[in-house]
């Protein structure tokens, strides 16, 4: 089987993928890390331009990804189970796509072979973001943005 034709995310199960393999499903575009707020009589998430903040704005990867879970309540880890429980996960979002049958998009690492195509393609949130120390919480609602659930990614 040629890995260029059937790569490991193509002919596996999410469940069934390494570590490595998993870990590489990541774009590293930074969307899960958007504080979220979730409208009370809609059920209906929205995303603000606030970031969690260990999110590191510049690299869109995580600051103290190995101890994530432990220090911000909020953040969920990731799995082959819990995915289902994450729909707020934006279309864009690898794991979510693989789990949905559809393809990565071209700007994807591991489709791109380059680790800044989801930064080039305006994917990533690279520039578009403050931590949410920069923000009050009671102006979260001003801050909401469209652009993460936005179609044709």
């Amino acid at each position: 089987m040629d890995e260029l034709e059937n790569p490991f995310w193509k002919t596996k199960a999410l469940g069934e993928m390494s570590r490595v393999e998993w870990e590489s499903l990541c774009d590293g575009c930074g969307r899960c890390c958007l504080v979220k707020l979730e409208d009370e009589d809609t059920d209906e998430v929205h995303y603000t331009m606030a970031s969690c903040a260990f999110l590191d704005v510049k690299s869109c990867g995580c600051s103290d990804y190995a101890n994530r879970t432990a220090n911000i309540p909020d953040c969920r880890e990731l799995t082959a189970e819990t995915l289902s429980e994450m729909d707020w996960l934006p279309p864009s979002c690898a794991y979510r796509k693989v789990a949905e049958g559809r393809a990565l998009s071209w700007w994807h690492p591991l489709v791109s072979g380059s680790s800044e195509s989801v930064h080039e393609a305006g994917i990533s949130v690279r520039g578009k973001v403050v931590t949410e120390k920069l923000i009050a919480e009671e102006d979260l609602w001003g801050a909401v943005v469209r652009w993460p659930v936005a179609e044709g990614e």
